[in-house]
């Protein structure tokens, strides 16, 4: 069975692997929460399409987007005030509340769109404030740069994915979901280390940051594959439409993530 490096789209309804281009066979999936395991959309229930996903996700970025934007603008009057608290308690802010919203997208398995849109401005908000900052210090085209960046990576990935160019296996599944823990813990290690004064070398702007933000990059990117599987699968199987909200909710997670590593590349050759 396959599941995605996306720790939003586990367990989720036609979160096995489907029949389809790469060969594997269908198997039953069950929407959490609403008893029996089922494949398809109840009584009355419209199945979910590709334009729902499109439409939820475009819903979900233009959030993130519309609210990043303004506290980016706050965020730049800010420290050309010299008032750089407000920027960090901003970021710590909109970070600890699209943590806690996320978390309970992921273990209650709801595609609440409240809950979603909720997230993506939180997120919004995070993202704003240290595009702000980036901003501040390096110029209006770091951001800019950034978006394209991001943008340009997520159309480049979906075209593998429908070329077939790079075949989504459960090899393939595992590698990415250990690379994403591997990363996950060299993060966390270089953090706490920090505190006590000890240089990883993974975010001081030296070589190794920038191999280490070349490598992050290369696996988000690889994510979305995983998560295209996941959405097709739940296309194939014709869960509820809802469900589109979740599927939003995963590639945004991923979009965000990918944005902040590029403008931390892209901060290390300003620098």
């Amino acid at each position: 069975m396959r599941t995605s490096s996306n720790p939003a789209f586990r367990n989720l309804p036609g979160g096995g692997a489907a029949s389809g281009p790469y060969g594997f066979g269908q198997t039953q999936g069950g929407v959490p929460g609403q008893g029996a395991p089922r494949t398809a959309a109840g009584e009355g229930e419209r199945p979910i399409t590709v334009d729902d996903v499109v439409m939820k996700t475009g819903a979900c970025l233009g959030t993130v987007l519309g609210v990043g934007t303004v506290t980016a603008i706050w965020a730049q009057t800010q420290v050309a005030a010299g008032t750089m608290g407000g920027v960090g308690g901003a970021t710590l802010g909109g970070l600890l509340v699209a943590i806690v919203l996320g978390a309970i997208i992921i273990f209650k398995q709801t595609p609440n769109p409240a809950l979603v849109l909720g997230f993506s401005a939180a997120m919004g908000v995070c993202l704003g404030a240290i595009t702000g900052l980036y901003t501040a210090m390096f110029g209006n085209q770091i951001a800019l740069n950034a978006i394209v960046g991001t943008a340009g990576v997520f159309a480049v990935m979906l075209v593998v994915y429908r070329t077939g160019a790079v075949k989504v296996t459960p090899k393939f599944t595992k590698w990415i979901t250990g690379a994403i823990g591997g990363v996950f813990v060299l993060m966390l290690a270089n953090l706490v280390l920090g505190f006590f004064g000890i240089n990883m070398g993974l975010r001081d702007g030296g070589p190794l940051a920038i191999i280490f933000s070349l490598v992050v990059i290369g696996i988000a990117a690889f994510s979305f594959l995983l998560d295209f599987d996941m959405a097709d699968n739940m296309i194939r199987e014709a869960v509820p439409a809802k469900w589109a909200w979740y599927v939003a909710f995963g590639l945004t997670v991923t979009l965000a993530w990918l944005y902040l590593e590029i403008l931390r590349l892209l901060s290390y050759f300003q620098e």
